[in-house]
Parts: C-alpha cells; structure tokens; sequence
C-alpha cells in the first residue's frame, strides 16, 4: 500500500521569503567567485567548486522547493518554465513522475551508490596524499596550481609520498594521479568499479554529495543543495590544506600530514566531514527514493 504523502502549500510571501534567504545564503559563496571571475584571477582552493562541479553559479542561487511543495500565488506561475513544474489546483508545484526519461537509470544508480557508501565502513587512513600523488614526480611545469609554491622541494614530496600508504579509494581523485604514482595506490579504482571502492570516510565522496544533489535539479530542494555545498567548500579548503601547496599567502594554514600530529589532525576533521555528511546523504537517499517511486522503478 502506498504511503499518503505530505504536501506543504506555500503562501506567496512564505516561499518568496524562502528564496530571498536561499539567494541571501549563497551570495556569499557565489559573489566574491564572480568578483574574481570579472578581474581574471584565479582561486586554487575555491575555482574547483565551480570548475570541477559544473554547476552554474546562477542555478546554484536559483530556488526550487522540492516535490510535494505547493507554491502560492500569481508570481508561481513563473516556475512553469522550468522542466518539471505543472500546474496545481492551489498553485504551482514540481512533478517527480515528469523526471526526465532519459535519466531515470541514474537515479537506481545514485541510490544504489549512496546505499552502498552508507552502508560500507568508513576508512580514516588516507591523510590526504591523493593531492601529493598528483604532483608525484612532476617538473614545476607539469604542477596544476605551479602559480603557488608547494611546502617541499619535488625530492622530498616523492620522499614523503613513498614513506607512508597511498590509500586513495576514490576514482575522480585517483584518476588525477600522476603515471609514476599510481602504483603505489593500494586500491586501483576505474569508472566501472568506482561504486565498489567509494565509501563515506573519504572526504571526496562527501564533497560529491553536492554532485548527487545538483544533478537532481530542480527536483532537490534547494536547502539541502546549498547545504551539500557548503560542506564541499569547508572540505575543499581541507583538502588543499593537507596537500603540498604553501597557501598561507591566501590565509591557509598547512596540515603537515607528513607528521604524527598532521595525520592526527586530519583524522580528526575528515571524521567531524563524515558525520556532517550523513544526514545530508540521507536526505539525499529519501529524495531518491521518492522520486524512484515517482517514475516506478521501486
């Protein structure tokens, strides 16, 4: 027996306010980006979020509420040019059934993956090196960012990366390894496999939690896009501050994970990103589901 949805109807002024608050939030992600953008400067810790995530900063700012939301008032109406939005007796609401059909494989496949991440133990022991194996043996050139000074000199960065376990599990950073350091990697993830090895310790799958919640606009709400994110950004500027960048100059301080009290410290926040994580990857799997039913795939 199908469960009775909820369906929270909006006032015209309740949603309005929802999105002037969404729109008040992201500004300030989103407008130092595009002040920079405009000057042609270049961001090695934040560019990634709109580089890598491919993401308009102008969708991210846009508010949708999410399915079973009803929206008030005339102004709704402006939501039916957006795909997946119908009329409602009482206004304007987001349909999941109209999921488009040509993407409705992927939604088993997320479900699955962020099932699977759920459910498979978190690993703490990677320290960060998936970014030193990215300049593994490179000559400044070759260096992605070689516009910021790495900490060590490319000797003592191979020193330090063939000293310790490389344990990298996520593909989309293992696949940015350089050639020499990619057999040092204890896991050899491909595209194919990469749901076998992803698992919810890694602070790369908890950052992809924004790439599963934007690839479902504008069925997601909003919130929990901006939510999914904020913790990206906070993970990425761990992230490059655990990696062999010297980045003090834009004001971060290094995580010397080359040292017990580095590694230690890195621990600490990449287990603090995993608990962050799980509430929004539960979200996520509850919207996935929803719309799952929608289109009948249970």
């Amino acid at each position: 027996m199908t469960p009775t949805l909820t369906v929270t109807r909006l006032s015209e002024s309740d949603w309005q306010a929802r999105r002037s608050a969404h729109a008040a939030r992201v500004d300030r992600w989103l407008l130092p980006h595009q002040a920079r953008a405009a000057r042609g400067e270049r961001h090695p810790v934040y560019d990634f979020l709109f580089d890598y995530y491919a993401f308009r900063p102008s969708w991210l700012r846009r508010w949708h509420p999410g399915p079973d939301v009803v929206l008030g008032g005339d102004a709704a109406r402006a939501y039916l040019r957006w795909p997946g939005y119908v009329a409602a007796p009482d206004g304007v609401t987001v349909e999941p059934a109209a999921f488009p059909a040509g993407r409705r494989e992927s939604l088993c496949w997320m479900r699955d993956l962020l099932t699977a991440m759920r459910d498979r133990p978190p690993f703490f022991g990677c320290y960060g090196l998936h970014e030193w194996a990215m300049v593994y043996r490179q000559t400044p050139a070759e260096v992605r960012h070689n516009r910021w000074p790495l900490r060590f000199a490319p000797e003592e960065i191979a020193r330090i990366v063939e000293s310790q376990p490389v344990c990298c599990s996520h593909f989309d950073a293992f696949r940015f390894f350089t050639t020499p350091a990619r057999p040092l990697n204890r896991f050899q993830p491909e595209r194919a496999t990469a749901p076998q090895f992803e698992q919810r310790g890694c602070l790369h799958a908890n950052m992809d939690l924004y790439k599963w919640a934007f690839k479902l606009a504008p069925f997601t709400p909003s919130e929990l896009v901006a939510d999914c994110f904020e913790l990206a950004r906070d993970i990425r500027e761990v992230d490059m501050r655990a990696s062999p960048y010297d980045l003090r100059q834009l004001g971060f301080i290094p995580i010397p994970v080359e040292t017990a009290a580095g590694r230690a410290e890195y621990e600490t926040l990449q287990r603090a990103f995993t608990q962050r994580g799980e509430p929004l990857r539960d979200r996520l799997l509850e919207l996935l589901k929803r719309l799952c039913s929608a289109v009948g795939l249970e």
